[in-house]
């Protein structure tokens, strides 16, 4: 669906299972560009997990409680239906965080 434009990964797949919040998130913030999409709202409340994402080079999209506890397909269809809003908000702040950096 978004080939050659995106490249789309769960954590798991790309780290293995049991892998803890703050070692995926310094890995992909090491990289760079790495848009989250999380239903985890953990990493919002867990001080360690919250500062490591604060910190890092992430742009993160959390799923309210309501759509993290509907179905699967409903998870998708609402994602899509924002798509277009999550890739101009990840511009924004990644536009954001390059200008603070020179």
């Amino acid at each position: 669906m978004f080939s050659g434009k995106h490249e789309i990964i769960h954590v798991r797949e790309r780290f293995g299972p049991g892998v803890k919040d703050v070692q995926w998130i310094g890995e992909l913030s090491a990289e760079g560009r790495w848009i989250v999409i999380s239903g985890d709202r953990r990493i919002t409340r867990d001080k360690a997990e919250y500062n490591a994402f604060r910190s890092s080079h992430l742009v993160g999209f959390f799923l309210s409680k309501g759509l993290y506890k509907s179905p699967l397909i409903k998870q998708m269809e609402r994602i899509l239906a924002l798509w277009q809003t999550i890739e101009t908000q990840a511009g924004l702040v990644q536009a954001v965080r390059c200008s603070s950096c020179q």
